[in-house]
This record gives structure tokens, C-alpha cells and sequence, in this order.
């Protein structure tokens, strides 16, 4: 659920339930869609949270993908394990487990933005977390929490039952110092001491690193409690950094977590930045949305690697210059002559010939090419923009969208034939382009960085951002969509109503003049259709993937790109005459989300930054 999602439905729906339901909702819809065959790749598809390879962290012995977490205190019941695995956590927080179910659970609630977590908070049962843990297919490091009022045995029996399945526990600095003694047994698995920002003074810290079991700290967010509630304080995340600082300034060498005390992009890299080798989420995660990991990443790698690699580019460049060419002779044979000397000979009748018989077939035929070389003139664009800007930069995500929709458009031209007609200047080109691809496929191997960003506030062009986004990528879904049924009627019924209303025939009439006269139009149709599905999944991926705080580029790829497709496929019905506003209305809704998405969206891409957009050069991904 990444964020453009994240947040419109959390003012629809989720701000009005109570918080557990939201939450439980959340959580089990994420990971019954990870459970799915192909649901992790969904996921990743949508997000493109996969953290880069520069910020995996190997901390006593264990190795983190990503240096931020999950805490136990978001779900409590491990109902979003799955999916937290897909939204680039590097390891994930249970707990607090006790030994038996207590008689009451006292569930968090909401109040004036934070959510209220009880100090008789849910806690885990060691029996549903051993179930979680051998039923679930995890892949990150696993961290175990421990409540605090479990006595000395009952902390034996759970470690003992839940060290072949987790990789470290944390339990309470009282915990540790009294019941992890010296004679103590038990460390097949790291020890974290846990405390509050206002109990770690230098008594206890140099108590704690005088154990020789521990492996490191835990550092909670200082917290504002009232009625037996309590939500992190206003200045949590200044509190942590001042903390962390001392504590290494003292002992370089102690591993240092953090929970809680971020909300942003910023505030997770200061803790970073002042010595946190690992910190987990809270309620900063619930109220800024599910992207804020990856934000996080990118804002790290933003300021720990050069931004000076550029990659090859030069054959996607002539790729999408060669559509973009192509679509404009489209255009001219649209305008002009409609068909060529070997549509009529396929035909059997003239251009004159077809006149005489109904002037509005060739209208029809004109509407249908005139669309398509719009539509090549919007994928050229995209195509040369993505090259430009997004492959030459060395950007992963660039090279995926490229040559995913290059890859659909050459599958197409078998919709061409779908009638039993070949178009042979449509063959012809496709014949040119494909040694361009060869060579603009080859050079994209070594196109395997990832993005980073300096943006670190959630403020109101960020926010305005979020729903510019949901309308571009409602749109590149909705093009899609809407290519795949232009393509189908094309292969199939060819005709709608609406066109028969227009032609004034129907298409057994059509048939009487000429056998061959529908496989030439229904060629027109699935070719356009083809074409608008690789320009939907263009415009989809940009707006999945390359929404970033002061890239203009992609303002201007998706303000530019689209444009022509739109003044064909609506300038070409009115040159012609064919205006159904039922025909037309698929059309004006998608004008409609285009406009909407740029007007919110341009705060934010053409927003001024710290610096420009990056990329991290990766050996693999």
C-alpha cells in the first residue's frame, strides 16, 4: 500500500475506525496480498522498496538489508509480517511476548493525531508467536521483544522456545541486569538492554557495558503519558539525537538502536548521522504511510555516495527518437492520403473508389491512424525522456519502465495480423527499430542504480504530492486498461455502436464492398491499441517510481508526453466529425486526471531542493 494509496484512504475510511480495526486491516490486506502467487512482486511493482545494497549493515553477526525497522508496537499480532518484508524493512520487531495470554488486552486508541498505546499495551502469547514464526516465510532478521513484568523463569522458557526461530531479544536494562547474570546460559542470540532516553544516565550505561552478554542498547522515545495512555513526546527525535550522541562519544564500539522519535526522512537520517546503527518505527510510520522507509533510504544514500556516474544512453535516446519520427510520418499519411497503394490493393478498391462508396469509412479509418501516431509521438517522448533523464543517470527503475513497455510494443505488431492483414510499412519499421533496441537493451545492463533524494519533510507539497501522484498513476492504469480493450475489439468485433451510428453501415454492409475492408480497420485498431498500453505502462511506471521532490523532469515528461496522445485522439474527432460524448467520455476522464495531476503535482517535482536527484551506481541487483 504505498503512499498515494495509503493516505486518501486513511482520511476516507481509516481515521474513522477504531485504531486496531484500521490497523488490522491494514496489515492482513498487505500480507494476504504477499501470500498470493505473485503477490510479492505486486507489491514490489507498486513500491520499489527493495533498499539499495550500499546501506546493508551486518550488526553482531547478523545481516540487515536495511538499517530501519518495524517496532512491535505497530503490530503487536504479526498480521503485517508478510508484507513488511516487501516494503524495505531490514529486520522486524515482535512483542512484548509473555507466556500465556493475558485476561484483558487494552487496545490503542486515537486522539488529536497520535495514537494513545496503553501502558497495559497488547502483548503476544509465546504460543501465537512461535506460530507466526513457523507458519510465516520470513526473510529478515527477526528481534524479540519481551514484556517487562515476565519473571526470571518465564524469561528462560521463552527464549529457550523462540531462539531457533528469531535472531536477537530485547528485554528491560532491570531485565538484563538482574535475571542475565554471568552464570546465565542463554546466548545462542544477541541481548539488547532497553531503557527510556530519561532513565539512560551514565550509572546505568556503564552497569549495562560491564555485562559481558550484551550486545547493545535500546533507546525508546522519550513518551507524554496521561490516563495510563502514552504517545511519543513533541521532540522526541532532538531527545534520541542528543542521547545517541553521548553515548558515543563514550562507547564508540555499542551497537545503538532506536525506537521511535521519526516521522521523516530527516529526522531518520540525523539519528543515522549522529550513530544509530539501527532504529525501529512507531507511530511516525502510521502517520506518515508505508513509503517512509524507502524515503528514508534515499535521503541516506543522498548524502553517503558521488553523484557523478553517468551510464550509456545513446541507443534508448535513438530509440525513442525513432518512434517519435515515426509517429510524425503516421501523422502525415493520417492527414493526407489515409491509406497507401498496398492498402488498396489488399482492399481491392481505390481511395477514389472507397469516396464514392461512403466518404465516412475513410473518416473512420483517419480517426483510428490518427490516434495511433499521437500515441507514437507521446511513447517517443517518454521514451527520450527516460533516456535522457533517467538511464543516463544510471537509474534502475528508468531502465525497467524502458524496456518493459519496448518489450510490450514489439509483442504488438502480432495484434496487426490478428485479421489476417500484415501491414508492411508498419513491418518495415518495426524491422528498423529492432537492431536500436538490440544495442539500447545491451547498453542498459549496466543500469543498475538506485535513487536518492534529499527531501526529508512530510510538508504540504510533499502532501499535495501524494494525490498528484494517485491521479497520474490512475491514469497510466486507466490507459492501460484502456489499451487492452482497444486491442481486444480490434481482434475481435472490431466495431463498437457507436462507430456503426458514424459509418452509417453495419459491418455486413462493410463486408459487401470489400472482404478485406474490416481486417484493414481492425489492423488500425489493435495496432492503436497496442501502442496505448505501452504508453500506459510508461506513464504508470514514471508515476510509480520517479516521484521525487524537485524532479522537474518528470513534471515535464508526463506534461509533454501525454499531450499529443490527447490531441489526436480528441482533435482527430472533431477534424472528422465523430464527437459521441459517450465515445468520448473514457477521454475527457482521463484529460480530467491528467490536469488535476499536474496542478497538485507541481509544487512538488518542480519544487526547489537541497541538490538534484541522484543515482547509486549497484554491482547487482
Amino acid at each position: 500500500m504505498p503512499d498515494w494509496s495509503y493516505h486518501p484512504l486513511k482520511k476516507v475510511l481509516l481515521n474513522k475506525i477504531p485504531p486496531k480495526t484500521s490497523r488490522e486491516f491494514i496489515h492482513k490486506s498487505m500480507s494476504m496480498i504477499a501470500a498470493i502467487p505473485g503477490g510479492r512482486s505486486l507489491i514490489g511493482f507498486l513500491g520499489h522498496m527493495k533498499p539499495s545494497q550500499k546501506i546493508q549493515k551486518t550488526v553482531n553477526y547478523t545481516n540487515f538489508s536495511s538499517p530501519i525497522g518495524v517496532s512491535g508496537d505497530i503490530d503487536p499480532l504479526s498480521s503485517g509480517t508478510n508484507a513488511f518484508q516487501q516494503l524495505g524493512f531490514g529486520f522486524i520487531e515482535i512483542g512484548p511476548i509473555v507466556l500465556n495470554e493475558p485476561i484483558t488486552q487494552i487496545e490503542p486508541k486515537e486522539d488529536k493525531n497520535h495514537i494513545l498505546f496503553s501502558t497495559q499495551q497488547e502483548k503476544v502469547p509465546l504460543k501465537l508467536a512461535i506460530q507466526k514464526l513457523t507458519t510465516l516465510n520470513i526473510r529478515v532478521p527477526i528481534m524479540v521483544k519481551i514484556d517487562s513484568y515476565v519473571t526470571k523463569s518465564e524469561l528462560s522458557l521463552i527464549v529457550h522456545h523462540l531462539t531457533p526461530f528469531v535472531d536477537a531479544f530485547i528485554v528491560t536494562s532491570e531485565q538484563f541486569t538482574s535475571y542475565l547474570d554471568k552464570n546465565t546460559i542463554l546466548m545462542e542470540r544477541p541481548f539488547y538492554a532497553s531503557c527510556f532516553t530519561n532513565k539512560m544516565n551514565n550509572e546505568v550505561l556503564e552497569t549495562l557495558t560491564n555485562m559481558p552478554n550484551l550486545a547493545g542498547i535500546v533507546i525508546h522515545a522519550p513518551r507524554h503519558t496521561s490516563e495510563e495512555f502514552w504517545h511519543e513526546a513533541g521532540n522526541a527525535n532532538e531527545h534520541l539525537i542528543e542521547n545517541v550522541k553521548t553515548i558515543k562519544e563514550q562507547y564508540p564500539e555499542l551497537t545503538v538502536i532506536t525506537s521511535g522519535g521519526v516521522e521523516t526522512p530527516d529526522e531518520g537520517y540525523a539519528l543515522i548521522h549522529a550513530g544509530v546503527d539501527l532504529l525501529l518505527l512507531t507511530e511516525g510510520y502510521v502517520n506518515t504511510g508505508p513509503g517512509l522507509p524507502k524515503r528514508i533510504h534515499e535521503r541516506i544514500l543522498y548524502e553517503k555516495t558521488p553523484r557523478e556516474h553517468k551510464a550509456n544512453w545513446y541507443f534508448s535516446f535513438l530509440f525513442g527518437l525513432a518512434i517519435l519520427i515515426g509517429g510524425f510520418i503516421a501523422l502525415y499519411f493520417a492527414i493526407t492520403s489515409i491509406i497507401l497503394p498496398y492498402d488498396e490493393s489488399f482492399i481491392g478498391l481505390t481511395r477514389d473508389e472507397l469516396l464514392l462508396v461512403n466518404p465516412l469509412i475513410l473518416s473512420f479509418m483517419s480517426h483510428d491512424r490518427m490516434a495511433l501516431a499521437g500515441t507514437m509521438i507521446s511513447a517517443g517522448i517518454l521514451y527520450i525522456q527516460l533516456a535522457r533523464h533517467g538511464i543516463r543517470a544510471n537509474l534502475h527503475w528508468s531502465k525497467v519502465a524502458f524496456h518493459s513497455a519496448a518489450i510490450i510494443g514489439f509483442i504488438g505488431i502480432l495484434l496487426f495480423i490478428g485479421y489476417g492483414y500484415f501491414d508492411y510499412l508498419h513491418g518495415l519499421f518495426w524491422l528498423i527499430l529492432l537492431p536500436i533496441y538490440y544495442f539500447s537493451f545491451k547498453e542498459g545492463k549496466k543500469v543498475v542504480g538506485f535513487p536518492s533524494s534529499s527531501h526529508g519533510q512530510n510538508d504540504k507539497a510533499w502532501q499535495y504530492g501524494i494525490y498528484g501522484q494517485l491521479m497520474f498513476v490512475m491514469l497510466g492504469f486507466l490507459l492501460v486498461i484502456g489499451g487492452f480493450v482497444i486491442s481486444t475489439i480490434g481482434i475481435s468485433k472490431v466495431f463498437v455502436s457507436t462507430d456503426i451510428s458514424f459509418i452509417c453501415m453495419p459491418p455486413q454492409m462493410i463486408e459487401n464492398i470489400s472482404q478485406n475492408l474490416i481486417p484493414v480497420i481492425a489492423h488500425d485498431r489493435a495496432g492503436f491499441g497496442s501502442a496505448l498500453v505501452s504508453v500506459g505502462l510508461l506513464v504508470l511506471m514514471i508515476s510509480l517510481w520517479g516521484f521525487r521532490q524537485g524532479e522537474g523532469w518528470i513534471w515535464n515528461t508526463l506534461a509533454i508526453g501525454a499531450l499529443p496522445a490527447f490531441i489526436a485522439g480528441i482533435g482527430t474527432h472533431i477534424y472528422i466529425g465523430y464527437t459521441s460524448f459517450i465515445h468520448l467520455l473514457p477521454v475527457y476522464l482521463l484529460v480530467i486526471l491528467y490536469l488535476i495531476g499536474l496542478v497538485l503535482s507541481y509544487p512538488f517535482l518542480k519544487g526547489k531542493t537541497k541538490g538534484s536527484y541522484s543515482s547509486i551506481n549497484e554491482l547487482s541487483l
